[in-house]
């Protein structure tokens, strides 16, 4: 039976080609959501992987049960953002909490995010690289030096009142979750900077937790130049519209 805390916590996780990576962050979200006493759910959004992830998939909600892992596939590549509105149509928990699927993200800080969002009753707990213990393991200088300098563009630009702005590990209310979507219009990278700074537009509260990342175990990372242009074209945009 669940502790008392934060009801069941639905986990939005988008893959494509995280055939090796799926079971093992699976299995490292059961453990810790078990040993918290936290009721769960963990919805698999695959955007149509041509290497097998989907057939994994169906063997993990053969494992846990399908109350504990929902397949919800897509076709094909859609985004980021499209990903979670897709995932949230089956998402039966009070918060969710969206991460990566390549082992970047470690499940162990989700009972953190959940104490902390207690204590100050926040709309959105976001996990931080940049303040306290936080920090990033496993990437070359030119990948420090371009999200370091993302974050500190946006920071001068924007003035978000939030320390990660590019980070993608997160638990946010529900609804919350679902108001925000309303408003998000940027894809890729730019979507979760998106997120955070429409939250305070909208006077929702953040808290942030320090997290370590850690660059992906398997498979090719999917930051390129493209990103890079269309994140400085996203924040752009940001400024000037909002």
């Amino acid at each position: 039976m669940a502790a008392r805390g934060p009801g069941r916590v639905s986990v939005l996780l988008p893959t494509y080609n995280e055939r090796d990576n799926l079971p093992l962050v699976v299995w490292l979200l059961a453990r810790t959501f078990s040993d918290s006493g936290i009721d769960f759910e963990i919805i698999i959004i695959d955007d149509g992987s041509p290497d097998g992830t989907q057939e994994v998939a169906q063997q993990l909600e053969k494992i846990y049960g399908s109350d504990k892992i929902l397949l919800r596939p897509r076709a094909r590549k859609l985004g980021l953002g499209t990903a979670y509105i897709h995932g949230m149509k089956y998402a039966t928990g009070n918060f969710i909490v969206i991460m990566d699927a390549d082992l970047s993200h470690h499940p162990k800080f989700i009972p953190e995010f959940i104490r902390k969002q207690k204590e100050g009753n926040f709309d959105i707990v976001s996990g931080t690289r940049y303040k306290g213990n936080g920090g990033v393991y496993g990437w070359d200088l030119k990948r420090k030096l371009i999200s370091r300098g993302a974050n500190f563009l946006t920071q001068v630009l924007l003035r978000p009142g939030a320390s990660d702005l590019t980070g993608s590990f997160r638990l946010y209310r529900k609804e919350v979750l679902e108001k925000l979507m309303e408003k998000c219009v940027s894809k890729g990278y730019v979507f979760q900077m998106e997120m955070i700074v429409r939250a305070r537009q909208l006077g929702f509260t953040v808290g942030e937790v320090p997290i370590s990342f850690v660059d992906r175990v398997y498979g090719e990372s999917k930051l390129g130049g493209n990103e890079i242009v269309s994140f400085l074209k996203g924040l752009l945009t940001l400024f000037a519209t909002t």
